[in-house]
Protein backbone atom coordinates (compact mmCIF):
# COMPACT_ATOMS: atom_id res chain seq x y z
CA UNK A 1 0.00 0.00 0.00
CA UNK A 2 1.22 3.46 -0.80
CA UNK A 3 -0.21 6.12 1.24
CA UNK A 4 0.03 9.90 1.07
CA UNK A 5 2.67 11.50 3.64
CA UNK A 6 0.57 14.70 3.60
CA UNK A 7 -2.57 13.01 4.64
CA UNK A 8 -1.11 10.72 7.56
CA UNK A 9 -2.30 11.47 10.89
CA UNK A 10 0.21 13.93 13.10
CA UNK A 11 0.19 15.00 16.28
CA UNK A 12 0.91 18.85 16.56
CA UNK A 13 3.00 18.24 19.83
CA UNK A 14 4.88 15.29 19.06
CA UNK A 15 8.93 16.38 19.15
CA UNK A 16 9.99 12.91 18.96
CA UNK A 17 10.40 11.07 15.59
CA UNK A 18 12.05 7.39 15.48
CA UNK A 19 11.69 4.74 12.90
CA UNK A 20 9.97 2.55 15.83
CA UNK A 21 7.08 5.18 16.81
CA UNK A 22 6.85 6.05 12.54
CA UNK A 23 6.15 1.85 12.35
CA UNK A 24 3.87 2.15 15.31
CA UNK A 25 1.74 4.82 14.67
CA UNK A 26 1.85 3.40 10.70
CA UNK A 27 0.06 0.27 11.98
CA UNK A 28 -2.36 2.15 13.78
CA UNK A 29 -3.37 4.17 11.58
CA UNK A 30 -3.75 1.67 8.99
CA UNK A 31 -5.97 -0.53 11.48
CA UNK A 32 -8.25 2.66 12.28
CA UNK A 33 -8.96 3.37 8.58
CA UNK A 34 -6.87 6.77 8.45
CA UNK A 35 -4.12 6.16 5.43
CA UNK A 36 -5.05 7.04 2.12
CA UNK A 37 -4.29 5.18 -0.58
CA UNK A 38 -2.53 7.04 -3.62
CA UNK A 39 -2.89 5.82 -7.41
CA UNK A 40 0.61 4.22 -8.56
CA UNK A 41 0.75 4.87 -12.47
CA UNK A 42 1.99 2.41 -14.47
CA UNK A 43 5.04 2.81 -16.48
CA UNK A 44 3.89 2.99 -19.39
CA UNK A 45 1.41 5.51 -18.33
CA UNK A 46 3.97 7.69 -16.58
CA UNK A 47 6.42 7.64 -19.82
CA UNK A 48 3.41 8.86 -21.83
CA UNK A 49 2.18 11.56 -19.45
CA UNK A 50 5.99 12.82 -19.62
CA UNK A 51 5.27 13.47 -23.25
CA UNK A 52 1.66 15.38 -22.29
CA UNK A 53 3.95 17.57 -20.22
CA UNK A 54 6.41 18.54 -22.70
CA UNK A 55 3.60 19.84 -24.79
CA UNK A 56 2.38 21.99 -22.30
CA UNK A 57 5.64 23.39 -21.60
CA UNK A 58 6.51 23.75 -24.89
CA UNK A 59 3.07 25.55 -25.17
CA UNK A 60 3.71 27.58 -22.33
CA UNK A 61 7.44 28.46 -23.97
CA UNK A 62 5.45 29.55 -27.30
CA UNK A 63 3.32 31.81 -25.32
CA UNK A 64 5.60 33.43 -22.86
CA UNK A 65 7.92 34.33 -26.37
CA UNK A 66 4.74 35.94 -27.77
CA UNK A 67 4.51 37.82 -24.59
CA UNK A 68 8.04 38.82 -25.17
CA UNK A 69 7.52 39.98 -28.82
CA UNK A 70 4.43 41.44 -27.97
CA UNK A 71 5.59 43.66 -24.99
CA UNK A 72 8.73 44.67 -27.37
CA UNK A 73 6.23 45.95 -30.47
CA UNK A 74 3.88 48.14 -27.82
CA UNK A 75 7.69 49.37 -25.95
CA UNK A 76 8.14 51.10 -29.71
CA UNK A 77 4.37 51.86 -30.27
CA UNK A 78 3.65 49.50 -32.33
CA UNK A 79 0.50 48.28 -32.36
CA UNK A 80 -1.63 45.22 -34.68
CA UNK A 81 -4.91 46.64 -35.39
CA UNK A 82 -6.66 42.86 -36.30
CA UNK A 83 -8.66 40.39 -34.12
CA UNK A 84 -6.97 37.52 -34.36
CA UNK A 85 -3.74 37.50 -32.30
CA UNK A 86 -1.03 35.20 -33.70
CA UNK A 87 -3.00 34.08 -36.36
CA UNK A 88 -1.37 34.08 -40.03
CA UNK A 89 -2.49 37.73 -41.00
CA UNK A 90 -0.37 38.60 -37.60
CA UNK A 91 2.43 36.87 -38.08
CA UNK A 92 2.60 38.06 -41.44
CA UNK A 93 2.16 41.89 -40.55
CA UNK A 94 5.21 41.27 -37.40
CA UNK A 95 7.30 39.36 -40.51
CA UNK A 96 6.82 43.00 -42.19
CA UNK A 97 7.67 45.53 -39.24
CA UNK A 98 11.42 46.96 -39.59
CA UNK A 99 13.50 49.13 -37.33
CA UNK A 100 15.64 52.28 -37.89
CA UNK A 101 18.35 50.62 -35.43
CA UNK A 102 20.12 47.78 -36.05
CA UNK A 103 20.45 46.56 -32.76
CA UNK A 104 16.66 46.82 -32.55
CA UNK A 105 16.34 45.20 -35.38
CA UNK A 106 19.03 42.12 -34.61
CA UNK A 107 16.75 42.19 -31.20
CA UNK A 108 13.22 42.13 -33.03
CA UNK A 109 14.67 38.98 -35.31
CA UNK A 110 15.51 36.97 -32.42
CA UNK A 111 12.52 37.54 -30.93
CA UNK A 112 10.30 36.43 -33.84
CA UNK A 113 12.94 33.85 -34.69
CA UNK A 114 12.64 32.14 -30.79
CA UNK A 115 8.50 32.03 -31.37
CA UNK A 116 9.29 30.05 -34.70
CA UNK A 117 11.45 27.41 -33.01
CA UNK A 118 8.48 26.82 -30.21
CA UNK A 119 5.92 26.64 -32.91
CA UNK A 120 8.53 24.27 -34.73
CA UNK A 121 8.67 22.12 -30.87
CA UNK A 122 5.16 22.37 -30.18
CA UNK A 123 4.41 20.54 -33.99
CA UNK A 124 6.78 17.90 -32.95
CA UNK A 125 5.43 17.11 -29.62
CA UNK A 126 2.45 17.17 -30.60
CA UNK A 127 3.20 14.80 -33.69
CA UNK A 128 4.73 12.09 -31.37
CA UNK A 129 1.64 12.37 -29.22
CA UNK A 130 -0.65 11.61 -32.71
CA UNK A 131 1.59 7.93 -33.23
CA UNK A 132 1.92 7.25 -29.33
CA UNK A 133 -1.63 7.73 -27.92
CA UNK A 134 -2.84 5.20 -30.71
CA UNK A 135 -1.33 2.39 -28.90
CA UNK A 136 -2.35 3.68 -25.41
CA UNK A 137 -4.37 2.09 -23.12
CA UNK A 138 -6.67 4.74 -22.99
CA UNK A 139 -7.25 5.77 -26.05
CA UNK A 140 -10.62 4.96 -26.39
CA UNK A 141 -11.62 7.46 -23.95
CA UNK A 142 -8.98 10.30 -25.90
CA UNK A 143 -11.79 9.71 -28.76
CA UNK A 144 -14.50 10.15 -26.45
CA UNK A 145 -13.62 13.29 -24.82
CA UNK A 146 -13.25 14.76 -27.93
CA UNK A 147 -17.23 15.10 -29.01
CA UNK A 148 -16.96 17.57 -26.08
CA UNK A 149 -16.76 21.72 -26.79
CA UNK A 150 -13.26 22.79 -25.68
CA UNK A 151 -11.51 19.58 -25.57
CA UNK A 152 -9.39 19.20 -28.52
CA UNK A 153 -6.92 16.62 -29.07
CA UNK A 154 -4.34 17.80 -26.52
CA UNK A 155 -6.79 18.66 -24.00
CA UNK A 156 -7.98 15.49 -24.10
CA UNK A 157 -4.73 13.34 -24.18
CA UNK A 158 -3.35 15.92 -21.34
CA UNK A 159 -6.22 15.59 -19.09
CA UNK A 160 -6.56 11.63 -19.33
CA UNK A 161 -2.00 11.29 -18.75
CA UNK A 162 -2.93 13.49 -15.73
CA UNK A 163 -5.90 11.83 -14.36
CA UNK A 164 -5.42 7.79 -15.26
CA UNK A 165 -7.88 5.51 -15.19
CA UNK A 166 -11.36 7.72 -14.32
CA UNK A 167 -13.08 3.99 -12.86
CA UNK A 168 -10.79 4.91 -9.99
CA UNK A 169 -13.44 7.63 -8.84
CA UNK A 170 -16.32 6.53 -7.81
CA UNK A 171 -18.43 9.46 -7.67
CA UNK A 172 -17.78 12.91 -9.66
CA UNK A 173 -17.75 14.77 -7.18
CA UNK A 174 -14.19 12.81 -5.64
CA UNK A 175 -13.05 13.96 -9.12
CA UNK A 176 -14.13 17.53 -8.04
CA UNK A 177 -12.26 17.59 -5.03
CA UNK A 178 -8.98 15.86 -6.74
CA UNK A 179 -8.27 18.71 -9.38
CA UNK A 180 -9.07 21.37 -6.34
CA UNK A 181 -12.09 22.67 -8.14
CA UNK A 182 -14.64 22.83 -5.16
CA UNK A 183 -14.75 25.69 -2.81
CA UNK A 184 -12.94 25.57 0.71
CA UNK A 185 -15.69 26.09 3.63
CA UNK A 186 -14.53 27.77 7.00
CA UNK A 187 -17.86 26.71 9.13
CA UNK A 188 -18.64 26.49 12.49
CA UNK A 189 -22.76 26.74 14.23
CA UNK A 190 -25.18 28.51 11.83
CA UNK A 191 -23.06 29.61 10.21
CA UNK A 192 -21.15 28.73 6.50
CA UNK A 193 -18.66 30.29 5.03
CA UNK A 194 -16.99 29.07 1.28
CA UNK A 195 -14.35 30.82 0.23
CA UNK A 196 -12.49 30.42 -3.25
CA UNK A 197 -11.38 26.81 -4.66
CA UNK A 198 -9.08 24.78 -2.82
CA UNK A 199 -6.32 24.43 -5.56
CA UNK A 200 -5.36 20.78 -4.15
CA UNK A 201 -4.12 18.16 -6.38
CA UNK A 202 -3.12 18.14 -9.93
CA UNK A 203 -2.36 22.03 -11.38
CA UNK A 204 -1.69 20.56 -14.76
CA UNK A 205 -5.12 19.01 -15.34
CA UNK A 206 -7.15 22.00 -13.36
CA UNK A 207 -5.54 24.48 -16.09
CA UNK A 208 -5.96 22.33 -18.86
CA UNK A 209 -10.16 22.05 -17.64
CA UNK A 210 -10.33 25.70 -16.74
CA UNK A 211 -8.84 26.90 -20.44
CA UNK A 212 -11.69 24.37 -22.05
CA UNK A 213 -14.27 26.06 -19.49
CA UNK A 214 -13.64 29.52 -21.39
CA UNK A 215 -15.00 27.95 -24.60
CA UNK A 216 -18.42 27.82 -22.90
CA UNK A 217 -18.69 31.69 -22.92
CA UNK A 218 -20.14 31.31 -26.22
CA UNK A 219 -23.95 30.00 -27.51
CA UNK A 220 -24.34 26.22 -27.43
CA UNK A 221 -23.93 25.16 -31.15
CA UNK A 222 -22.05 22.37 -32.99
CA UNK A 223 -18.88 23.63 -34.88
CA UNK A 224 -17.93 22.18 -38.12
CA UNK A 225 -14.59 20.99 -35.81
CA UNK A 226 -16.95 19.51 -33.24
CA UNK A 227 -18.69 17.74 -36.02
CA UNK A 228 -15.51 16.73 -37.57
CA UNK A 229 -14.52 14.96 -34.14
CA UNK A 230 -17.71 13.19 -33.65
CA UNK A 231 -17.13 11.19 -37.20
CA UNK A 232 -17.05 7.50 -35.77
CA UNK A 233 -17.88 8.33 -32.31
CA UNK A 234 -21.11 6.57 -31.06
CA UNK A 235 -24.36 8.13 -30.62
CA UNK A 236 -24.25 7.85 -26.81
CA UNK A 237 -21.27 9.74 -25.92
CA UNK A 238 -22.50 12.68 -28.19
CA UNK A 239 -25.74 13.01 -26.41
CA UNK A 240 -23.80 13.20 -23.41
CA UNK A 241 -21.48 16.09 -24.95
CA UNK A 242 -24.33 17.72 -26.09
CA UNK A 243 -26.06 17.48 -22.57
CA UNK A 244 -22.73 19.12 -21.21
CA UNK A 245 -22.76 21.67 -24.47
CA UNK A 246 -26.15 22.80 -23.40
CA UNK A 247 -25.72 22.46 -20.02
CA UNK A 248 -22.10 24.54 -19.46
CA UNK A 249 -23.13 27.27 -21.95
CA UNK A 250 -26.55 28.17 -19.60
CA UNK A 251 -24.85 28.19 -16.47
CA UNK A 252 -22.34 30.57 -17.61
CA UNK A 253 -24.87 32.94 -19.31
CA UNK A 254 -26.89 32.71 -16.02
CA UNK A 255 -23.51 32.65 -13.65
CA UNK A 256 -22.42 35.95 -15.96
CA UNK A 257 -25.78 37.40 -15.50
CA UNK A 258 -26.35 37.26 -11.99
CA UNK A 259 -23.22 39.70 -11.81
CA UNK A 260 -20.87 36.82 -11.39
CA UNK A 261 -16.50 38.06 -12.06
CA UNK A 262 -15.80 36.00 -14.80
CA UNK A 263 -12.90 33.88 -13.57
CA UNK A 264 -15.26 33.01 -11.42
CA UNK A 265 -18.05 32.01 -13.42
CA UNK A 266 -15.81 30.06 -15.75
CA UNK A 267 -14.27 27.94 -12.48
CA UNK A 268 -17.68 27.27 -11.67
CA UNK A 269 -18.16 25.88 -15.55
CA UNK A 270 -14.91 23.84 -14.94
CA UNK A 271 -16.16 22.18 -11.84
CA UNK A 272 -19.27 20.95 -13.73
CA UNK A 273 -17.25 20.09 -16.81
CA UNK A 274 -15.06 17.85 -15.17
CA UNK A 275 -18.40 15.76 -13.78
CA UNK A 276 -18.98 15.14 -17.92
CA UNK A 277 -15.61 14.49 -18.15
CA UNK A 278 -15.47 11.69 -15.65
CA UNK A 279 -18.99 10.36 -17.12
CA UNK A 280 -17.92 10.09 -20.50
CA UNK A 281 -14.36 9.15 -20.11
CA UNK A 282 -15.65 6.19 -18.34
CA UNK A 283 -18.32 5.64 -21.06
CA UNK A 284 -16.08 5.75 -23.95
CA UNK A 285 -13.86 3.00 -21.99
CA UNK A 286 -17.06 0.96 -21.49
CA UNK A 287 -17.74 1.01 -25.17
CA UNK A 288 -14.11 0.76 -25.71
CA UNK A 289 -14.24 2.62 -29.15
CA UNK A 290 -12.58 1.02 -32.07
CA UNK A 291 -9.02 2.19 -32.88
CA UNK A 292 -9.34 2.97 -36.10
CA UNK A 293 -11.62 6.16 -35.31
CA UNK A 294 -10.52 9.46 -36.72
CA UNK A 295 -11.25 11.69 -34.26
CA UNK A 296 -8.65 14.25 -33.84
Amino acid sequence: MVCAPSLIPRKPGERVKTDRRDAVKLVRALRAGDLSEVHVPTVEDEAFRDLARAWMTAKDDLRQARQRLKSFLLAHDVRYAGHADWGPAHRRSVSQYAFGSEWQQFAFEELRRTIEDRLAQCQRVETALREAVTNWRFYPAVLGLQAMRGVQFTTAVGMLAELGDLSRFDHPRQLMAWLGVTPSEHSSGDKRRQGSITKTGNGYARKLLVEAAWSYRHPARVSADIQRRHEGIPKAIIDRAWDAHFRLCRRYRRLAARGKNANTTVVAVARELSGFIWDIGRLAMSLALPRSTGAT
